[in-house]
């Protein structure tokens, strides 16, 4: 579990020749079942690690999509304690891929920094991503994880300093968060044209592993990955075919990781 699982998720694609899938979903979409369903869906369907969503009120770095499935998440009773309770059965039910939890900080802090990390690696999960923490104000989650094994993931855009890749890259544990372009989450027709020259600026600052995220949503995106990056997230287009159930999910998921055994 924790961070050896989570290198060992990377060892392997690498020596299959290609990138990581996570597949983003929110804990409570459309329904608590569904959800489960989905990601469980994802599992069957060979993908290598999970981003699980922890519904918040006011998620700033998620576009329409996600915003809007994590609020009916929420109306629906969705809490960070039953996001744990879903990470533990579904452990129970053979998941058995990395699953990294997804939140905002306020309903951590609420929860406790110690009691979450603690409560998130008995229930299965193994790191976290927060988006708004950052690494100079991350003590308390960077000695709580460590004390656990668990992963830590910051991020980094193509507006970060020089300084604050090196910063992140000394902090990250598990792997590091490419935002692959300014703005919000979402699928995009096009990733950004000065894509592989970020990811080359990165590279050359840190031996992290990077994955990409933020407008991945095509089977044709996701092969553009391979030999890029060491993996990389789709949220929002499996997002968007959740309304349509958990077999929808499953078969999107299918056609993404099927993309990434055909190199370029």
């Amino acid at each position: 579990m924790g961070v050896e699982a989570i290198r060992g998720m990377f060892d392997r694609a690498k020596a299959e020749g290609r990138a990581a899938f996570l597949p983003y979903f929110p804990v409570g979409y459309p329904d608590y079942a569904g959800s489960l369903d989905a990601i469980e869906a994802m599992s069957r369907a060979g993908v290598d690690g999970f981003e699980i969503g922890i519904p918040f009120s006011d998620p700033l770095a998620d576009g329409p999509v996600i915003q809007a499935a994590t609020q009916v998440a929420l109306e629906k009773g969705m809490t960070v304690r039953k996001c744990l309770e879903g990470v533990r059965t579904l452990r129970g039910r053979g998941v058995h891929q990395p699953m990294m939890m997804m939140g905002y900080i306020n309903p951590l802090l609420s929860y406790g920094v110690q009691a979450f990390v603690r409560d998130a690696k008995a229930a299965g999960a193994d790191g976290l991503i927060i988006p708004d923490l950052p690494p100079e104000e991350a003590q308390d989650f960077v000695a709580a994880c460590a004390a656990e094994h668990m992963a830590l993931v910051f991020f980094l855009a193509p507006t970060s300093s020089a300084e604050r890749i090196r910063a992140v890259g000394e902090r990250a544990t598990g792997f590091i968060y490419v935002v692959s372009l300014t703005g919000v989450t979402g699928a995009r027709t096009e990733l950004p044209s000065d894509l592989k020259d970020f990811v080359a600026r990165l590279k050359a600052a840190t031996d992290r592993p990077l994955v990409l995220g933020f407008g991945i949503s095509t089977p044709e995106q996701a092969r553009s990955m391979n030999g890029l990056v060491e993996g990389f997230i789709v949220g929002s287009a499996l997002v968007r075919a959740g309304a349509n159930g958990a077999a929808a999910v499953g078969a999107l998921a299918g056609e993404l990781r099927a993309a990434l055994n055909t190199a370029e």
